[in-house]
């Protein structure tokens, strides 16, 4: 009596079911790790720039603050990029004629704002506020990383709900002490555990940080 089936038909059939059940675990695994990858967050990239600015230089080397350029982040949601002026207080007397600043120099002479590529961009749904991650004890570094070493700024965090939660249930591995929170070059303590829960108890009244209210209004 012949066979219906062909010997391999019980392992393709085998190997059928198992794909069915085993693939679109698979697929939920690589939309996770595509998702979570460099090129959908965009963390250490670097953008081009209509001035290769360089943190690196003006922060790490000359010492400014980052208020001086970023006025806002004290009393703002959004920290603010420094108008034109604020670039020319120094470069009109010094690298006055470099071909780099050829595009401040032009900005000015048109009264022209400079346009630049946001480096650290959320989606429109996510609520951000600069001033109350200063006001309770969130460094610059933090969230933008070790910028005095930048010669360009690059995004330095994935800045994915997941990150932002990870800090809203627990803040106290990231608190500091108030006069350390511009401070590029601030270290946590080796007794950071203890020091953040002390901080995190003089900063924090609100126990509601999780809640979704809180980053999408």
């Amino acid at each position: 009596m012949p066979h219906l089936f062909r010997p391999r038909a019980d392992t393709v059939a085998r190997s059928v079911l198992i794909s069915i059940v085993v693939l679109p675990f698979l697929a939920i695994g690589l939309a996770y790790w595509v998702s979570a990858s460099e090129h959908v967050t965009g963390e250490e990239m670097t953008l081009d720039q209509p001035v290769p600015f360089s943190h690196a230089h003006h922060v790490g080397g000359l010492g400014l603050d980052c208020r001086y350029c970023h006025t806002g982040v004290e009393t703002s949601p959004v920290a603010g990029i420094p108008p034109t002026h604020t670039c020319m207080t120094c470069h009109s007397q010094l690298y006055t004629q470099a071909a780099m600043l050829a595009p401040i120099r032009q900005s000015l002479a048109e009264n022209r704002p400079i346009y630049w590529n946001k480096v650290n961009r959320l989606p429109a749904y996510v609520y951000f506020d600069h001033s109350i991650h200063i006001a309770k004890g969130i460094g610059c570094t933090t969230c933008h990383g070790d910028v005095a070493s930048m010669p360009l700024l690059r995004q330095a965090a994935p800045l994915t709900m997941g990150w932002c939660l990870d800090c809203h249930r627990n803040p106290a591995p990231n608190l500091r002490p108030a006069a350390a929170v511009f401070d590029p070059h601030w270290k946590f303590p080796d007794d950071q555990a203890e020091r953040g829960v002390i901080l995190a108890h003089q900063y924090l009244d609100n126990q509601h940080l999780t809640d979704c209210s809180i980053c999408h209004r």
